[in-house]
């Protein structure tokens, strides 16, 4: 299987992402009306249509939907190329019922050009020989026949059309599927040609989902930013635990406003070694004579309620520790 199908081949790839993305959004554009039928398009050759509308049948099988592809580009299909099925016989088999390379006539059940791949729940119709008349070959009744065929056997019918620019081929199918979208290629596409495409499909009745924007240039780490910025936190966050606390600089230096209000200090309180030597003594000789702390000299019984004496015996048992040490600083100063 070629490396196009990267929705295969790589689903965990952004690319990959975008495709599921375009999958929902289809989805949740068609709740009200089950969508069955899906035709893809383009303006002009070399867009990405065929590209895209392989990766989103991939998604949309990996999803567990019964998908079957029908390549309707019957002027230069290119789905067994990306597929690696034999491109016969194929949609202009069926619908004409003549194969040109044998010049006979050939099956008329639809098994036979069913063809399966790779990819699980995804089966392939290619779009068989090249006919003189694909235009009148979609706009028949045996092409309204298929689709209704399908839908029975099918979830979805996803169909490869033509650019729209060229020949009338995908504008003739847009009346006999249930919506379609556009791709667009950026900064070739112009948008004179997306007008007059939607214009014409509106025109015949068509549905239109929605326009894809193809070939945005966009860089790995761009990617990496938007599909997997999940990973990228955690990893920046366990760089961030695994940091010693030791090593913070709160711990190493003093803050700018420690330093400020320090040099304050030193202004306000000229040093003075005796004065410094007489502080530090004084402080000494109170932490002697105070108690260690205050539940040493209140002891409170195991009960939770406590009685209107207890509460009088606490109160006289504060004030007098309250004296004391009005004493003591009126002694030591």
């Amino acid at each position: 299987m070629k490396k196009e199908l990267i929705a295969h081949r790589d689903p965990k790839s952004p690319v990959s992402e975008v495709f599921r993305t375009l999958r929902t959004n289809i989805q949740f554009m068609n709740t009200n009306n089950k969508l069955k039928t899906l035709l893809v398009t383009s303006t002009l050759p070399n867009e990405g249509k065929s590209w895209v509308t392989a990766n989103l049948a991939v998604t949309f099988a990996q999803a567990g939907k019964k998908i079957v592809l029908v390549d309707a580009d019957m002027r230069k299909g290119r789905q067994y190329t990306i597929f690696e099925v034999s491109p016969r016989p194929g949609l202009s088999n069926y619908l004409s019922g003549f194969d040109s390379n044998t010049g006979e006539e050939i099956s008329e059940d639809l098994a036979d050009y069913i063809q399966d791949t790779e990819v699980p729940n995804l089966y392939i119709i290619p779009a068989g020989n090249i006919p003189p008349n694909p235009s009148e070959l979609l706009i028949s009744t045996r092409m309204i026949s298929l689709l209704d065929r399908l839908k029975d056997i099918c979830d979805l019918v996803i169909i490869d059309g033509t650019p729209c620019e060229l020949v009338t081929d995908a504008i003739i199918l847009s009346r006999i599927v249930d919506s379609t979208v556009i791709v667009t290629a950026h900064k070739e596409t112009k948008k004179d040609d997306l007008q007059k495409i939607v214009t014409n499909i509106q025109n015949v009745g068509g549905k239109i989902a929605g326009i894809v924007l193809n070939k945005i240039p966009v860089s790995v780490k761009k990617y990496e930013q938007s599909y997997y910025y999940g990973s990228t936190a955690m990893t920046t966050l366990s760089t961030r635990n695994t940091r010693p606390i030791q090593n913070s600089r709160m711990t190493n230096r003093p803050t700018s406003v420690q330093s400020k209000r320090e040099d304050m200090k030193r202004r306000v309180r000229p040093e003075n070694p005796q004065s410094n030597r007489y502080n530090q003594e004084t402080r000494h000789t109170q932490r002697k004579q105070q108690p260690k702390s205050l539940d040493n000299k209140i002891n409170l019984e195991n009960s939770k309620e406590v009685s209107i004496e207890k509460t009088t015996e606490i109160l006289n048992q504060i004030n007098a520790y309250l004296d004391e040490e009005k004493k003591n600083l009126n002694n030591n100063s």
